[in-house]
């Protein structure tokens, strides 16, 4: 159904001539109408008013619906708010900005900054042309400083000088000879005038175990044959269990955790001379499935 059920049209019922009407006015771009209905008696009058962002241009900024049902001529325009060049604060650039006639900006116009190395930006990079021709706001770029960083325990700091850093600086760290690093090898300086988070080092392993054979990397492995008893943190060690129901035997993996390694409650050490009387675990066949228990 046609949204004007009736622009134009004289019937006569018991002698009464219907009057015409109109449909919404013409709409403006960046403009709204009042007030807003779906039909308009003639006479009814509309105005226009420039949305937020947008201020009068030039034109009429009123309408009038006729009696033939058409709207007298709208020639409203509003145009966009404007901005003046946006500042540059002390130590900072602007990264993005797009340039317009008059060297100004326009309302939801946005500009990007950045900081001057070993600065830091302060709230966001970006701002906005606002509705009432003002900046969102202006950042600024601080001289952030971080003191010196703080070793690590089982660990060093390279190249740690006694001086400030700035905003940005990298620190390495390292660990002493059998410990391993968890976590990121550098720190930052950051904004807030801290450093961001430092790794550990992880403690190696000892095995308690004195004589077995294991599987270390997928190999076997006499300890007694290890010139040193220790695995580092984050290795994983097998040791060998038996299934007494089916004379078979099956490989317990266990991992170093920061210097503690559980050995598998289903294992058993065998000494130089038991071992001649009993079929270690290692040597027995190895069972198709793992049904036992640690």
């Amino acid at each position: 159904m046609s949204y004007v059920l009736l622009l134009w049209g004289i019937f006569f019922i018991n002698g009464v001539v219907a009057k015409a009407v109109c449909p919404g006015p013409p709409q403006v771009e960046f403009a709204s109408v009042h007030p807003e209905k779906r039909l308009y008696e003639p006479g009814e009058e509309v105005s226009y008013v420039c949305q937020s962002g947008y201020i009068y241009a030039s034109g009429t900024r009123r309408a009038v619906c006729t009696n033939a049902g058409r709207w007298t001529s709208v020639t409203l325009r509003c145009k966009s708010v404007t901005c003046p060049f946006p500042p540059v604060p002390e130590f900072a650039r602007i990264v993005f900005h797009l340039p317009r006639p008059g060297n100004v900006s326009i309302f939801g116009d946005v500009v990007r900054y950045a900081c001057l190395p070993n600065y830091a930006l302060i709230e966001h990079e970006t701002v906005s042309c606002l509705a009432n021709g003002n900046w969102s706001h202006i950042p600024e770029c601080k001289d952030i400083r971080c003191p010196r960083p703080t070793g690590i325990e089982n660990g060093f700091v390279s190249f740690n000088l006694d001086r400030l850093y700035h905003y940005m600086e990298k620190v390495s760290y390292g660990c002493m000879p059998n410990y391993v690093l968890d976590g990121p090898r550098e720190s930052r300086c950051e904004k807030t005038g801290n450093w961001s988070i430092k790794p550990s080092c992880k403690a190696p392993c000892s095995i308690s175990v004195k004589r077995a054979e294991v599987l270390y990397y997928g190999q076997r492995v006499k300890l007694q044959g290890m010139a040193e008893r220790r695995i580092q943190h984050a290795e994983i060690m097998a040791f060998f269990c038996k299934d007494e129901e089916k004379k078979c035997g099956y490989p317990v993996p266990t991992q170093c955790m920061d210097g503690v390694l559980r050995i598998p409650e289903c294992f058993k050490e065998y000494g130089r001379f038991s071992a001649l009387f009993t079929t270690e675990a290692s040597s027995m066949k190895q069972c198709d499935t793992v049904n036992s228990q640690q």
